[in-house]
């Protein structure tokens, strides 16, 4: 119903409002391990495919790093720290961070346990043949797809 999107809403971003954001995270910490790559993103609701580079950190315990350019400038960034979650796009204009289960919607926050090997939320759907791996959503026609190159 209408009443309880609007109420889901609102807790959902008061719960955004009152956790403060995540530190950077520090790859000369130990258990860190980092893929360089490329990536082309297709955006929901039928925006242009970005090709960009990608950077995904991630380590022990569940911690994540996910960084999406396109030259000079970061399009999307997510991290995950213990039960804390974050993400930008835009570098910074638009931002939503939380405690708990990251949001299903934002693929960014999919890929790290994808590429563990573990399964994303539905709709999510991960693949990978050979060195290439795609992240799909078949209902908003979002995707990401690359390849790490270290």
């Amino acid at each position: 119903t209408a009443a309880g999107a609007v109420l889901a809403g609102a807790v959902w971003l008061t719960g955004c409002r009152t956790t403060p954001p995540l530190t950077p995270a520090d790859f000369s910490q130990p258990g860190w391990q980092v893929q360089r790559g490329q990536a082309i993103w297709q955006p929901p609701q039928r925006k242009p495919e970005l090709a960009g580079e990608i950077l995904v950190a991630r380590r022990a315990g569940g911690d994540a790093f996910i960084q999406f350019t396109k030259d000079p400038f970061p399009l999307a960034t997510a991290q995950t720290a213990g039960d804390r979650w974050q993400i930008d796009f835009g570098a910074g204009r638009r931002s939503w961070h939380g405690r708990g289960q990251p949001p299903k919607l934002f693929l960014w926050l999919q890929l790290p346990r994808a590429l563990r090997g573990d399964a994303p939320d539905s709709p999510w759907r991960f693949s990978r043949t050979n060195e290439t791996w795609r992240l799909e959503n078949p209902r908003s026609g979002e995707w990401l797809e690359g390849r790490f190159f270290e």
